[in-house]
């Protein structure tokens, strides 16, 4: 049985679809993933996933294209000379699967399920119901499980990535702690004046830390790092990046696709989450991690690309000592990182 998984958002989407790819991988014959171009390198990282469709939809992203007919033809193309027998929708709780089910249904893939909770007419064989608040991760496994996806035995339904690269040519082998300042949504994470503050802390407590970021981030991570710490702003990919998070003692991040990858290579997380989206649905998965943020700040819920409030004070209200006591915490329940387990 050849089948497709779907999952047009972000990298840190594309990862916590793993489980529920690994599910699906289980008993196919061959996996396909549909991504959009954010999410491609993280698709390429997942076990289960035999080729990558990248496509950017129109109806999905920050910056979505215009319609162009003649993409849809292609991407209709891409999907039919595959054969798909079995395909499942994955979208976060506030969007729709139908239109990616349309193509689908043009590609002529045998059976379509999606959670949905507008009416599907007849692009749908399985239209789920998705459960209340339930974290992306587990709804995505929900799904599966309700279309005859079942993990295989041992599978301790984590987040997980293919074997990583060796970094400690890059990083050195001095024990470190990540700082990861950036994000695409600006409201998700702290200022950089808040991360480099803590950047510094870090550095006085007795830390090395290395901070990372994408090439769009160098100025910001060179700005965070302010010569405290090793700056490889845009000097890794995604699966380098992996490698770096994968011995790293924690990860200070913010809600963004490198606490998911730090969770899929089983690397502590302290996590900054604004509450402009659910932490219940967002927050790291299956990996010890200790939450910072006012949840109770004006912009809960507001879905904010740009703070709402002045100060941005869900995040920069966090304090130096806070971070520190968080990244020690961690430490101390996390003993044995020289061995820890980073591959598949």
């Amino acid at each position: 049985m050849r089948s497709l998984v779907v999952r047009l958002d972000s990298a840190g989407d594309v990862l916590l679809a793993g489980p529920a790819v690994r599910a699906v991988a289980a008993s196919s014959s061959r996996v396909t993933m549909l991504c959009g171009p954010q999410g491609a390198a993280a698709a390429r990282l997942l076990p289960g996933v035999d080729e990558v469709i990248t496509w950017d939809a129109p109806w999905v992203g920050l910056r979505p294209p215009q319609v162009q007919p003649q993409d849809v033809v292609e991407v209709i193309a891409a999907i039919s000379e595959c054969r798909i027998d079995r395909a499942l929708v994955l979208a976060s709780y506030h969007q729709s699967p139908l239109p990616t089910a349309l193509l689908l249904r043009l590609a002529g893939v045998g059976r379509i399920a999606a959670d949905s909770e507008h009416y599907p007419g007849a692009l749908l064989d399985l239209r789920h119901r998705r459960v209340p608040g339930r974290h992306e991760a587990q709804a995505a496994l929900d799904l599966a499980a309700a279309d005859g996806f079942a993990l295989p035995p041992g599978d301790d339904e984590r987040l997980r990535v293919i074997p990583v690269p060796d970094t400690w040519p890059v990083t050195g082998r001095a024990p470190y702690v990540v700082v990861h300042p950036g994000a695409a949504v600006p409201a998700r994470v702290p200022s950089p004046a808040r991360m480099a503050s803590a950047v510094r802390a870090l550095h006085a407590a007795g830390h090395r830390v290395v901070v990372t970021g994408s090439p769009g981030e160098r100025t910001l991570t060179r700005l965070v790092a302010s010569g405290q710490a090793l700056d490889l702003g845009g000097r890794t990919t995604l699966a380098e990046l992996a490698g770096v998070l994968a011995r790293a003692d924690a990860v200070v991040v913010g809600n963004t696709g490198p606490a998911h990858l730090a969770a899929a290579v089983r690397t502590p997380v302290v996590c900054l989450f604004a509450p402009v989206v659910p932490y219940e649905r967002w927050g790291p998965y299956g990996v010890p991690h200790v939450l910072l943020g006012r949840q109770d700040a004006p912009c809960a819920a507001s879905r904010a690309r740009i703070c709402p409030v002045p100060g941005h004070p869900c995040l920069d209200s966090v304090t130096d000592g806070e971070i520190v006591a968080a990244v020690a915490s961690l430490a101390e329940r996390t003993p044995a990182l020289a061995i820890r387990e980073v591959t598949a």
